[in-house]
């Protein structure tokens, strides 16, 4: 179906593959326990001031910065939690307030100096030391966030930290987008599933669980449907009661082998096809398009090849879907530590491990498309440009990580 020529370069592949989508436009509303890996999909703004009053950052004495070098008496003592006239200010000449950490500051003093910095500390009166930096350790009331500031963003992914925040606002629920339907197929009459007795001619459906798992970590939700047969007119039925799904990945069945239907199958529901093969080894045969409203990513049936060209192309493009505005790769630096070849001519992935800095290549580079134990050792990939046919030890390059992280921009990967 293609001459060398007329596989896609890379990088406009990429931009392809994401110009296939727009954001989802679904919305919902979730408790924010359940939050955890969802999309804003609308600013939040605060609504109560961090910190919400003048308070204490640590145990100590809160004085006026006038009275350095001075031993005074002690006024009250002030707790975390105290209100009212508890914080009313009251201080006389030469004196201070006992203060605890988080304790709301009276307005009458500027300066918190902790109780190990003082001298001669009794219940009644401290010396505080000379040498003090004014307005040390006193929070001021809005310094974090003040009311009617943006402290999250629509398109953000909620983490941990974002709950954090969200909890501080008094906010017990918060609106994301509805996550986006992902159905997993898998091609082949050689296929069988792990339930299933397979003999030394059939192998055993690992893709399917490897992409649902990898969606998984990043987030997502997919449903498994099943074994494609190798038969155009039972996968033109199979793939037409699928067209409810936002997304449908595919492995294997694209390379235009004479049992290679799924292709076929997938222009007779009415596929629009964006593009098919890429100058990049490994990861040629990979076709993407619409088929109405249903994105349609067509891997290749090798494991391998099916894992790294989800986490090069499908990755960024569900990320979009979904509203993320994070969604190009983002790398690492790492030294090379032993030399090997990549042939130029097209983009290599070429699979690794990273360790404190130092990347070691997998296997000397040297595995096959269809391997999955190299995966298992991998935690990494090293992503090349078309003229590179050598990376050289102890050379400084680019890596991906399989957990790495994404960026609104757009970041030149490519070694």
């Amino acid at each position: 179906m293609h001459g060398k020529l007329n596989y896609l370069d890379f990088e406009i592949a990429r931009q392809k593959s994401l110009d296939l989508v727009n954001q989802t436009t679904f919305k919902e509303i979730i408790p924010i326990s359940d939050a955890i890996g969802r999309v804003l999909s609308k600013d939040v703004i605060c609504v109560k001031n961090l910190p919400a009053f003048n308070n204490s950052a640590m145990d100590g004495f809160a004085i006026k910065f006038s009275d350095a070098g001075k031993t005074l008496s002690i006024n009250k003592v002030i707790f975390a939690g105290d209100k009212g006239e508890k914080v009313e200010p009251s201080l006389k000449e030469n004196e201070c307030y006992k203060i605890m950490t988080g304790a709301k500051v009276p307005s009458d003093v500027d300066t918190i100096i902790p109780i190990e910095n003082c001298f001669d500390v009794t219940q009644n009166s401290v010396r505080i030391p000379l040498e003090i930096k004014e307005g040390a350790n006193l929070r001021l009331k809005g310094e974090e966030q003040k009311e009617g500031s943006v402290i999250l963003k629509k398109g953000e992914k909620i983490t941990s930290s974002f709950i954090t925040l969200l909890a501080s606002q008094g906010l017990i629920k918060i609106e994301v987008y509805k996550k986006i339907s992902i159905a997993v197929l898998s091609t082949g009459n050689e296929i069988k599933e792990p339930w299933e007795y397979a003999d030394d001619e059939e192998i055993y459906n690992c893709n399917s669980y490897a992409l649902i798992s990898l969606l998984k970590e990043k987030d997502f939700d997919a449903t498994y449907c099943g074994v494609i047969p190798d038969n155009l007119e039972e996968s033109k039925t199979y793939i037409k009661d699928l067209k409810n799904y936002d997304v449908i990945i595919s492995t294997g069945g694209i390379s235009m082998g004479d049992a290679d239907f799924v292709g076929e199958a997938f222009l007779q529901n009415g596929l629009e096809v964006a593009f098919h093969g890429v100058n990049i080894k490994p990861g040629r045969p990979i076709m993407m398009g619409k088929m109405q409203n249903t994105v349609v990513i067509c891997l290749p049936g090798n494991p391998l090849t099916a894992m790294v060209n989800i986490y090069l192309f499908a990755l960024p493009m569900l990320k979009k879907l979904q509203g993320e505005t994070s969604i190009n790769h983002g790398f690492i630096k790492a030294i090379n530590q032993k030399e090997f070849k990549t042939k130029s001519g097209r983009v290599n992935v070429v699979l690794g491990r990273i360790q404190n800095g130092e990347f070691f290549v997998t296997r000397d580079n040297k595995y096959g498309s269809g391997m999955i134990t190299v995966l298992y050792e991998s935690n990494s990939i090293l992503v090349t440009n078309e003229q590179t046919s050598n990376i050289n030890q102890n050379q400084e390059i680019k890596l991906l990580e399989f957990n790495g992280k994404f960026f609104e921009e757009n970041i030149d990967i490519l070694n």
